[in-house]
């Protein structure tokens, strides 16, 4: 799946994923490829992105809101 994370300063990070974890508001959740379509709250915490390419990546957000579409994840972070 292909993850953009954004801030409202710059594009933190583009590229292809096999799953990500996510801060959710309600709890920590995990988005696999080809996941359903979603949106949802994220609270501060880590996002990690996992590439079978690149690794394990971790970005700290303070908030925001994930959308998963398409095989598409975007997420607007603070």
């Amino acid at each position: 799946m292909l993850v953009e994370i954004f801030t409202p300063d710059k594009q933190l990070f583009e590229g292809e994923a096999s799953s990500v974890m996510l801060p959710g508001a309600d709890g920590s959740f995990g988005v696999l490829n080809k996941h359903a379509a979603i949106i949802s709250a994220l609270k501060k915490g880590q996002v990690k992105i996992t590439s079978k390419t690149e690794g394990e990546k971790t970005f700290d957000i303070r908030g925001g809101v994930v959308e998963m579409f398409n095989n598409k994840m975007i997420i607007l972070a603070e």
